[in-house]
């Protein structure tokens, strides 16, 4: 009997609607915040009442308790709102916390459509349009880390580049122009074609052919000049100086022209002491007509001068004034050849004496360590003659072994021809006197000088 109260309590709750049970329930939570203000007897009650609610809150679905919750949450946190807004509804509570000294609570600012009037909502939007626009006025660049403050780079159209690149295309030009030019001159004077010759014709002087050959490369390479070529070849009496410059006019006469190219020997065109003077002054206007011509035709001229030890000082002077570089530009363009055997005896003496030291040597070094050790004392010899040869490029020739002189009586005889037999060229190349054998060296001491002679002789 004690129980059945009970039991209808529990069937009046379930028969109790969701409307009532969710006003109980805010009710409940309601009188729960404001127990500070009743008494024991009220909080009793309201203590049965919790347990009770609690009891009858199990057997709903979860998804009512979710919504009391939330209900429950909004409440609360619209009653903080108030409470910082100030309004006088809540006043008692703001001042209770002060009394009692609680730490006032701040909600976190969340925006809301409740309590907005159509001013309000007019003023917070045009304070939202009025931020956005000073944060795009006060928009800040944003650099990279460690990288500094640094204003942007503002390309902006130079003249200055295009005037350097009209000065890159001019000088692209310019250098085509010139190497173009540079095989063009080379291909006019054949050089190819001369070192063939010489090659062929002149024995055991290769490396000052080479020497010789590559003074006229660097030479007629280009058109433009500041000073003459002046080249002197000095060695003893057969060795092929006059050859070589036979040679050389041949071929330049082939190439430049005939009147471009001039051959002066002193014992034939000044043999006489008395006319020095007079043959001084005729080379000079020779040597400026010739000089003037190939400057009309743009053509380097030629001038060789065999025999030079016996050129007379006026006519040195005369070549000396020729060949400085104070005059005017065609002067400067032009070849000198010097066919000399001043000399002869400091080559002679340094050929004896420094045999043994080249004999494991190539050609070419074996004449580069000749012409290094020998220019020197060469020049200073020379110099005490007369200054002009102090402008030339010195280029000594070595005396010539007997397989040297063998191969110019096999090329006589067979120009002459004659059958080249070997027994009869032996038999004339032993009839030439020689130096004493050093080193296994046997240097004649005339050369081909008197080769002809001999074939003619047969």
């Amino acid at each position: 009997m004690g129980r059945q109260p009970g039991l209808g309590g529990r069937r009046n709750i379930s028969k109790m609607g969701d409307q009532d049970v969710y006003d109980r329930l805010s009710g409940s939570q309601t009188d729960g915040e404001m127990g500070e203000e009743k008494g024991e007897s009220e909080g009793e009650s309201e203590k049965r009442g919790s347990w009770t609610g609690a009891e009858s809150l199990y057997q709903f679905s979860s998804s009512l308790r979710a919504v009391v919750r939330i209900r429950q949450k909004y409440l609360t946190m619209k009653k903080r709102r108030l409470e910082l807004a100030g309004l006088g509804v809540v006043g008692p509570v703001v001042g209770a916390g002060l009394f009692t000294g609680a730490p006032v609570r701040t909600s976190p600012k969340i925006f809301t459509f409740e309590g907005l009037t159509p001013s309000s909502t007019t003023t917070t939007f045009s304070s939202l349009l009025q931020k956005r626009k000073k944060k795009k006025r006060s928009r800040r660049v944003m650099f990279p880390s460690g990288g500094g403050c640094r204003a942007p780079v503002i390309k902006e159209h130079s003249r200055a580049k295009n005037c350097l690149f009209l000065l890159c295309t001019i000088l692209f030009l310019q250098v085509y122009n010139a190497i173009e030019n540079l095989d063009d001159h080379v291909l006019r004077y054949d050089l190819e074609g001369l070192e063939k010759t010489l090659c062929r014709e002149v024995f055991g002087q290769q490396g000052a052919m080479e020497a010789l050959l590559a003074q006229l490369r660097d030479y007629l390479s280009t058109y433009v000049h500041n000073k003459p070529l002046v080249l002197s070849l000095h060695g003893t009496s057969g060795v092929g100086k006059s050859h070589v410059g036979r040679l050389l006019a041949g071929h330049f006469r082939s190439v430049v022209g005939e009147p471009l190219v001039l051959q002066y020997f002193v014992l034939h065109h000044c043999p006489l002491e008395d006319d020095a003077w007079r043959c001084a002054r005729a080379l000079t206007i020779l040597v400026s007509e010739t000089v003037l011509r190939a400057e009309e035709e743009e053509k380097i001229p030629v001038f060789i001068f065999d025999e030079a030890e016996h050129l007379h000082p006026e006519l040195l002077d005369a070549l000396r004034d020729l060949v400085q570089s104070k005059l005017s530009n065609e002067y400067l363009n032009a070849v000198y050849l010097f066919l000399s055997n001043q000399g002869h005896n400091h080559i002679t003496k340094h050929l004896l004496h420094n045999s043994s030291s080249d004999s494991m040597m190539t050609v070419s070094e074996y004449h580069g360590n000749f012409v290094k050790e020998l220019t020197p004392l060469l020049r200073n010899t020379l110099e005490m003659l007369h200054p002009l040869w102090a402008e030339a490029e010195l280029i000594p020739l070595t005396l010539l072994e007997k397989g040297h002189v063998t191969e110019c009586f096999l090329d006589e005889m067979m120009r002459e021809g004659f059958y080249p037999d070997r027994t009869n060229i032996e038999r004339l190349a032993g009839e030439i006197e020689y130096y004493p054998v050093v080193w296994g060296r046997v240097y004649a001491r005339t050369g081909c000088k008197q080769v002809v002679a001999k074939v003619n002789l047969l």
